[in-house]
């Protein structure tokens, strides 16, 4: 799984310690910014389900239409994810069980 720093902006807010990343089991590429200082909760968190994100660019697209724009997304990070998104995962454990769908 890859994590990167990204900064995370709205019209009111920004986060600049938000995290892009590319999650092997669930396929998804995720994105994770402003948590609750007492929980810990974030409250952007996409990317939780089985192939939500197959790409880097829906990803982006989707925190656009919620009216978040990230930013600081190096070259670097970009190649890495879209390599770690382009190697076939099998199946999980709970896909073949059917609990994740």
């Amino acid at each position: 799984m890859s994590r990167y720093t990204v900064t995370v902006k709205t019209d009111e807010e920004t986060d600049e310690n938000a995290v892009i990343g590319y999650d092997p089991p669930l396929r998804t590429f995720f994105l994770q910014a402003f948590p609750d200082e007492e929980t810990d909760e974030c409250a952007l968190w996409f990317g939780t389900h089985l192939e939500q994100h197959p790409s880097l660019e829906s990803i982006i697209e989707s925190a656009r239409r919620f009216g978040y724009e990230i930013e600081g997304l190096s070259q670097k990070a970009i190649v890495a994810m879209t390599k770690e998104a382009g190697t076939p995962t099998p199946p999980s454990l709970g896909e073949r069980l059917g609990l994740v769908r």
